[in-house]
């Protein structure tokens, strides 16, 4: 495999340091691999970033308009050691592998964290996956939130790779997620919502939906059921959401935009014990809300072409088991 080179204008208006500005830039574009922050600095070291041909330095800025030539060096061989992870598998063939993910897992490695990963636990199964991802995330297409759970494709083969990230850049998959959210919408009719999600502009860690920037986003909410106790407004509901669009933390983002935020999500308007919300859930439902490792999303559907055969797929993954928990408590209501 040899190197991809992107050719780019600048498009933000920013006055940050280079390598977190082009941090943000680059997921504007989908066909730039996911890189971290603290990938872009080792590729500025390299003299892989040029802006307007020259070599910049991460402390630098960077001016709208300005011409962003980018290499990203062919994967290497990766380091990550095999782990025997258990793994919930869902489908594989000598191309693909889907997994149930469990919640609290992350995906794949980083400079940070390189044991305790879906990719140690892939590699430990396959042995030898797709090379495409990179150094860090050999075999993966798209990811999950750590805390996330549901159905994730895996590449087998640098062919399959390439033929999912083409599908997945296109749109032409269908992934729907289940999430147990506070409080009930207003709306009965699937809704579509639209937006631009971006870093927040007061907290680097969260994503928001911003009026300026950031990458169009499109989500289908569909309201499966409202859950509340006799005489009382309800409490909670049973959201479908529908993706269009694959941006970092989407349903997260939207959900909590639209006032309904997931039960347990520890970034996104975490409640105090004393806020409304929290007040208002049921003694058992708060008691099952804190036995999650994190947010109440599940990636319940994902349907697919098989890049290779040309086979229609769809799996249906099932609630691991402190998801079940809380949903049975739900049920209950």
């Amino acid at each position: 495999m040899s190197d991809q080179k992107f050719n780019l204008f600048a498009t933000l208006e920013s006055s940050e340091r280079a390598d977190r500005y082009l941090h943000e830039l680059f997921e504007e574009f989908d066909e730039i691999p996911l890189l971290s922050r603290s990938q872009i600095q080792r590729l500025i070291e390299q003299g892989k970033i040029l802006v307007n041909g020259l070599p910049i330095r991460s402390r630098d800025s960077i001016s709208r308009g300005a011409q962003v030539e980018l290499t990203v060096p062919a994967p290497t061989e990766i380091s990550i050691e095999p782990e025997p992870i258990p793994l919930d598998i869902l489908y594989e063939d000598p191309h693909l592998l889907v997994v149930n993910k469990a919640p609290g897992i992350t995906v794949h490695p980083s400079e940070t964290q390189k044991s305790g990963t879906l990719v140690n636990a892939l590699l430990y199964h396959i042995r030898d996956l797709s090379g495409i991802g990179g150094k860090l995330r050999p075999g993966i297409v798209h990811r999950i939130d750590k805390d996330t759970s549901g159905a994730l494709v895996i590449s087998k083969s640098d062919e399959a790779h390439a033929g999912l990230s083409k599908l997945f850049s296109a749109h032409h998959l269908e992934r729907r997620y289940w999430a147990f959210c506070y409080g009930s919408p207003k709306w009965t009719e699937p809704l579509d919502f639209q937006s631009s999600i971006g870093r927040s502009p007061t907290d680097r860690k969260k994503m928001a939906v911003l009026t300026e920037g950031g990458r169009e986003a499109h989500s289908r909410f569909t309201l499966l059921k409202s859950y509340q106790s006799p005489g009382k407004s309800p409490f909670g509901s049973w959201i479908e959401a529908k993706l269009e669009t694959g941006r970092t933390h989407q349903v997260r983002v939207h959900l909590t935009h639209l006032g309904h935020s997931l039960l347990g999500d520890p970034v996104y308007g975490p409640p105090s014990p004393q806020q409304p919300k929290w007040k208002a859930l049921p003694l058992s439902v708060q008691t099952a809300v804190k036995s999650l490792p994190g947010q109440a999303l599940h990636a319940r559907i994902l349907a697919f072409q098989h890049p290779i055969s040309g086979a229609e797929l769809r799996f249906e993954a099932p609630l691991f088991p402190e998801l079940q928990k809380l949903f049975d408590v739900l049920e209950s209501f």
